[in-house]
């Protein structure tokens, strides 16, 4: 049984809490947000929620231990939990999208001491679409690719995993197409352009709780691992495919 912290309490993180709670081999311990917006709490199934404002979270985690944390906050957050990751050896995972060149290379540092996993997108289906692309752009490397995402009405951003479906590609970020209309979740597409076919490949996010069923997927993967590592979500995946194929 794995124990959790959930580092980020917003919308993603509300529907990964959900999903953590269900789980029969893993336990949702506790939660924290950048503040406490109010006194010290508990959750939907009285998990506590705690403000990182108003703790200390070396002393947090001594009195409270975890074996994994799971971020869905911001790319800043991982400087206020990177070292205790490190000293503790906990399992982490980070499913931010937008973090620094800067905080990405220190998320990879981590690796060296813990078991980390870093994707800006964890469902399940948007990396099965990852392996797909690849694999038809290694058989037809002259094709035209257009990439579209689409995403609810107030994200800035261009989409993390468009730019990750575009470097997984060999294709420049202009090839990505964005659109934020009303209420979606999230939406991507790969579109290959032969002279006399097109293929599309697509992956619609309907509910924020998909985030949960890849982080929980993660963990368990993670446990597997025999040593400290840095892993992406498809590294993740190759593996248990592999492993699936060599048990056939």
């Amino acid at each position: 049984m794995l124990k959790i912290g959930l580092i980020g309490y917003g919308k993603a993180g509300q529907a990964v809490a959900n999903v953590l709670r269900d789980e029969p081999d893993l336990t949702l311990s506790w939660i924290a947000r950048g503040t406490t917006r109010g006194a010290i709490g508990n959750g939907a199934g009285s998990t506590p929620v705690i403000g990182l404002d108003q703790i200390k979270l070396a002393d947090w985690l001594d009195a409270h231990p975890v074996d994994a944390l799971v971020d869905f906050s911001g790319p800043t957050a991982v400087r206020a939990y990177g070292e205790e990751v490190r000293r503790r050896g906990l399992i982490l995972v980070s499913a931010i999208s937008a973090y620094s060149d800067l905080d990405s290379d220190y998320l990879r540092s981590l690796g060296a001491n813990a078991r980390v996993m870093g994707s800006p997108n964890i469902t399940l289906g948007i990396n099965f679409l990852i392996l797909a692309a690849k694999l038809l752009r290694e058989v037809a490397p002259h094709a035209d690719i257009a990439i579209l995402e689409e995403h609810f009405r107030d994200k800035p951003e261009v989409s993390g995993t468009a730019r990750k479906i575009a470097r997984s590609l060999d294709v420049k970020d202009a090839s990505i197409t964005s659109l934020r209309l009303g209420g979606i979740v999230g939406h991507h597409e790969v579109v290959f352009g032969f002279p006399y076919q097109t293929v599309r490949l697509s992956h619609d996010s309907i509910r924020r709780e998909a985030f949960g069923t890849g982080a929980a997927f993660a963990l368990r993967e993670l446990a597997k691992q025999t040593g400290p590592g840095f892993f992406t979500f498809e590294d993740l995946l190759m593996q248990r495919m592999r492993n699936q194929w060599l048990e056939a």
